[in-house]
């Protein structure tokens, strides 16, 4: 009997998803700094909390593709949505088609990393309720072994070596912010071109994934929804144990299903005749409400 080995296709297209954190709770109940002890960092509210777990049980449909790894911001929110996402996906009502199928996601077999790279634009207009001493590290409290602790073990990879390896330094601009989280999101793409990859992290840097994709970006305004994503794609190919990839592409829609207002972004911006016009360009879906972000254009 000859055995035959299954090799790899040399040509795969590789997906990024880069996604906000949920709802989070200073947003909601205005008092919580106030009393909280580490004000910088707020958890989700029980809105945010509900819309992770219900953005788990819908992304494999949403996306279409498996996604074998999430990288996640160290800020408690954005754990929190990983966990909601991972509770989400792994959902019994659900059926394990929709969860474990050939085009969802396995949550058995997601590996999970702690990334300061995808963090909050560090600087005071993004951070509220800074510690006393922002500049001192030490001062926020962040503990990666203990945040990992959250992690469901058969998903924490602690194999992974972070891009950054600590907090930024205080008054990040948003330029310098940009650096960073491409740098990331590239660095990590490059390591596992096998993998699609999804980022959980903060608005600002969803913003950084489209408005580098877009021509002219200063003339848009990216308004970013919680757990709203932006998907990008490129294609890799296999030489041997070496790999060649393309440029990244953002794509104006979610999963294979298209977006049914617009094919293409330059399509769009082309067919624009108002001063300010918006569109929603990639969402997921909560009931009959549209979530992701929308892009404004103008004048």
């Amino acid at each position: 009997m000859v055995t035959t080995r299954l090799e790899p296709p040399p040509h795969r297209r590789q997906q990024v998803v880069v996604m906000r954190h949920g709802d989070r709770l200073d947003n909601i109940e205005k008092s919580w700094p106030s009393r909280a002890p580490r004000p910088w960092d707020p958890p989700l509210a029980e809105e945010g909390r509900a819309r992770a777990l219900e953005t788990g049980k819908q992304l494999p449909t949403r996306l279409g593709f498996p996604i074998h790894r999430i990288i996640v911001s160290p800020f408690r929110r954005c754990v929190e949505t990983a966990l909601g996402l991972i509770a989400g996906l792994s959902a019994p009502d659900e059926g394990p088609d929709v969860a474990m199928g050939d085009g969802g996601i396995d949550p058995s077999k997601i590996k999970v990393s702690i990334e300061y790279g995808m963090g909050e634009l560090f600087n005071n207009i993004a951070i509220r309720h800074p510690p006393r001493n922002p500049e001192d590290h030490a001062d926020w409290g962040f503990n990666i072994p203990e945040i990992e602790a959250l992690i469901p073990l058969d998903a924490l990879d602690k194999t992974v070596t972070p891009v950054f390896g600590q907090l930024p330094q205080w008054g990040e601009t948003e330029p310098k912010a940009k650096e960073r989280y491409l740098l990331t999101i590239h660095s990590l793409a490059d390591r596992y071109p096998s993998e699609n990859l999804l980022f959980i992290t903060h608005g600002e840097a969803v913003k950084v994934t489209v408005s580098t994709q877009l021509e002219d970006a200063a003339r848009f305004k990216i308004k970013m929804d919680y757990c709203g994503y932006a998907q990008l794609e490129r294609q890799v190919i296999r030489n041997g144990d070496a790999f060649e990839a393309g440029e990244f592409k953002l794509l104006p829609n979610y999963g294979q299903t298209g977006h049914p207002l617009l094919t293409k972004v330059a399509d769009v911006i082309d067919t624009l005749a108002s001063s300010v016009a918006e569109l929603v360009i990639v969402h997921m879906m909560q009931g009959q409400k549209e979530l992701g972000f929308t892009i404004v254009f103008l004048c």
